[in-house]
């Protein structure tokens, strides 16, 4: 069972703060990364997790722009720290949030109890042993699409779960590996996508947002 006082006794943290549309939430972030690496393999299962992307900050942006309709539910997959689905809830979205990773599921209840989001639901998704109940009108995600092997898992969680006239929203940096998925769901989706930059100082972080609906037959 999560208790903030169990989790304060695990982890070390710090705290990132971030303002969407005008509202400021805190997310609580590991201090380090040492304990979530493999020392004999660094890029082994590097997590990925534990760092705040720019392309979850797209997303919950957009998220939070939209209407709200209260009977309409989202499926996060790889939420991570847990901002995308926060920000979601906080503006009034019906969102289910899941990791796999045992300490990633820690930070996002922890940053939900911090933000005050009572009304989420955070849990524990294996893409390649799904045991969730229903199907949701959204489906999202930011930053999910790195390794070719898990193309096929996430294209039965989009089968699975999402309503047939549902919608998936997916934010991606372009890498290699994210244009060859959404390359490969356009056989199956409707794939609309929109360019977006974020700019960090001199730095211009570019930022693909797809929407996907299945193709009728």
């Amino acid at each position: 069972m999560f208790s903030m006082e169990s989790f304060q006794q695990e982890y070390e943290t710090d705290t990132v703060d971030v303002a969407i549309r005008n509202r400021k939430f805190s997310f609580l972030v590991p201090k380090s990364l040492d304990r979530f690496v493999d020392p004999e393999n660094v890029f082994n299962d590097f997590p990925l997790w534990a760092k705040i992307w720019e392309p979850s900050v797209i997303l919950a942006d957009y998220l939070a722009s939209m209407p709200v309709n209260p009977e309409k539910s989202f499926l996060e997959i790889g939420s991570g720290l847990g901002l995308v689905g926060i920000v979601a809830s906080s503006f009034g979205h019906k969102v289910t949030m899941t990791e796999y990773k045992h300490d990633a599921l820690n930070f996002a209840k922890a940053n939900a109890h911090i933000n005050d989001c009572s009304n989420l639901k955070i849990m524990e998704l294996d893409w390649n042993r799904p045991e969730l109940e229903g199907t949701f009108d959204k489906i999202i995600g930011s930053e999910v699409i790195y390794k070719e092997q898990s193309f096929y898992p996430i294209l039965r969680l989009f089968q699975t779960y999402l309503k047939e006239d549902g919608e998936i929203v997916l934010a991606e940096r372009p890498r290699r590996s994210s244009i060859e998925f959404f390359r490969q769901m356009s056989e199956r989706f409707n794939v609309r996508a929109q360019k977006k930059i974020i700019r960090n100082g001199s730095d211009e972080i570019r930022v693909m947002m797809c929407r996907m609906t299945f193709k009728r037959m």
